[in-house]
């Protein structure tokens, strides 16, 4: 579903602010996969997301998306393969209008648009069937403004968004990472059961190596722009944060003591 092969990506090259932020990297989602991105700062889990979303072009390398070279096209020709969550709750989601035109918004997204804006009796129940399973009420709230909600409620509602036309592949950075410890296993739990139940292929960057190991098939750890550990199946299943400081001291001749210290 997703194939990286070779990319590279430096800022500001020839300047005394040059930085290689992508060395080279080299990876393959299979349909279906859902992966975890560890790392410091400054590792390139941002800029990886971003390279295959689109927002800026690679040096050198392709990327791909279900078979299609998506190396060359900008990021709202691509906006038809990807779904993305940010780390921002306030960002994807238009605050002065309600969830239901939130939603309508999302579900049009890529279909051909006309003057014409309407929400039909059966999108409308979609919507409420949709945010019913959120368990958060917003199927009673259609008509309010977004801007009314709180941070989680926001981000949930831009995780459903973001879904809503089953997109190839989804993209979450650092999606939970400004909400309270409570909202943001809520939002993380919520994640779980919309790529498990939708078979989303989906690509998680997170500061949190305990969500890491609890989420998805395959975790992957980054360092100075590559991927240093690609781990999954059974021996992701075994993993403690304890196993995961000490490869990555092994990996990175970098001696890391906690969780904080490591994804500081």
């Amino acid at each position: 579903m997703l194939k990286l092969r070779n990319v590279h990506k430096t800022f500001d090259i020839g300047s005394i602010n040059e930085k290689a932020a992508l060395c080279g990297i080299d990876l393959q989602l299979a349909e279906g996969d859902f992966v975890t991105v560890i790392g410091s700062n400054g590792a390139g889990k941002s800029t990886m997301l971003n390279a295959i979303a689109g927002v800026w072009p690679v040096d050198e390398g392709s990327i791909s998306i279900n078979g299609t070279d998506v190396t060359a096209l900008p990021e709202y020709k691509r906006a038809q393969y990807i779904g993305r969550v940010f780390q921002n709750p306030m960002t994807g989601t238009a605050a002065s209008m309600g969830i239901e035109e939130n939603l309508a918004l999302a579900l049009r997204r890529g279909d051909r648009r006309t003057l014409r804006w309407y929400i039909t009796k059966t999108e409308r129940e979609h919507y409420y069937t949709e945010l019913k399973k959120l368990g958060l009420g917003l199927e009673d709230r259609l008509t309010d403004k977004v801007g009314l909600l709180s941070g989680g409620q926001r981000q949930a509602l831009t995780l459903l968004m973001a879904t809503l036309k089953k997109p190839k592949l989804l993209l979450l950075d650092e999606h939970a990472a400004a909400l309270d410890p409570a909202t943001a296993t809520t939002v993380l739990d919520l994640t779980n059961n919309i790529v498990l139940e939708n078979k989303l292929t989906a690509l998680m960057v997170t500061h949190n190596m305990t969500e890491a190991i609890r989420h998805g098939n395959r975790l992957l750890m980054m360092n100075a722009g590559k991927i240093i550990l690609d781990i999954s199946g059974e021996e992701k299943k075994r993993l403690r944060i304890t196993d995961l400081l000490e490869r990555f001291k092994e990996l990175s001749g970098v001696q890391m003591e906690t969780d904080s210290v490591l994804l500081s």
